[in-house]
């Protein structure tokens, strides 16, 4: 009997996948309406399972205006061009994209991720967990989330966003920090950028810029970046 289940879903997959709608599947194959119906709904839940989260559909991607400032653009002209505050920052302001990524759950949820990364020195310093909600959540949360900025976000595709988040991972490493805690999992839902990318250039100004923040122990920071990067090759900002 499970052996026919199975076929008989099988079935109702490859008609789905053709374009099929319930009623002109429940007439191919002999079934009641409301058989089909609840077998195209059974369907539709195997597949969403077999799905990675990072081959979900993407409802919206966003970074924070200003994220590209004192960076070296040159490889990614065309994202710098879409970046209105991308000039050079105050040496107190800048250095961070606060990306957040949506992407579609199942019918009407929508599954959200997002990452802050300090693109001129630590790589990513903070995840927001993987949260699902109602996508009409996304008209108040978008603003919530940058709400401490002074300029609506940018939207972007999530290639760039790969492409910030993981590179500026690898420079980050290349300087002898790690992401934050929860940055594999999360990353999972933003999925990894691919190998044709923009290049961007880290760091401010072609250099490290450390800035403390009030969570760092900025004595291990300075520390860390004297024994990758040596005596001056590096700028920093720090409360000691």
């Amino acid at each position: 009997m499970a052996t026919c289940d199975e076929e008989l879903l099988a079935r109702v997959t490859e008609l789905r996948e053709r374009g099929r709608a319930p009623k002109q599947i429940a007439r191919a194959l002999g079934l009641r309406p409301a058989q089909a119906a609840a077998l195209v709904r059974q369907a539709a839940a195997a597949a969403q399972a077999n799905i990675t989260p990072d081959e979900r559909p993407v409802v919206g991607c966003w970074v924070n205006a200003g994220w590209s400032a004192g960076l070296d653009m040159a490889g990614a002209t065309a994202w710098a061009e879409v970046d209105p505050l991308g000039q050079e920052p105050e040496p107190d302001r800048g250095g961070f994209a606060q990306i957040l990524l949506a992407r579609q759950e199942r019918a009407s949820r929508v599954t959200v991720t997002g990452f802050l990364v300090d693109v001129y020195c630590l790589g990513v310093k903070n995840v927001t967990d993987p949260e699902v909600m109602g996508s009409g959540s996304l008209t108040t949360y978008v603003p919530t989330y940058y709400s401490a900025f002074d300029h609506r976000p940018l939207p972007i595709g999530v290639e760039q966003a790969q492409t910030i988040v993981h590179d500026a991972v690898v420079y980050a490493r290349s300087l002898g920090f790690e992401p934050a805690s929860g940055f594999t999992d999360a990353a999972v839902h933003l999925g990894s950028p691919p190998c044709d990318r923009p290049a961007i250039g880290f760091g401010r100004d072609g250099k490290p810029f450390y800035f403390s923040g009030p969570y760092d122990n900025p004595r291990n920071v300075l520390q860390t970046l004297e024994r990758t990067c040596g005596p001056g090759n590096y700028d920093y900002v720090a409360h000691l």
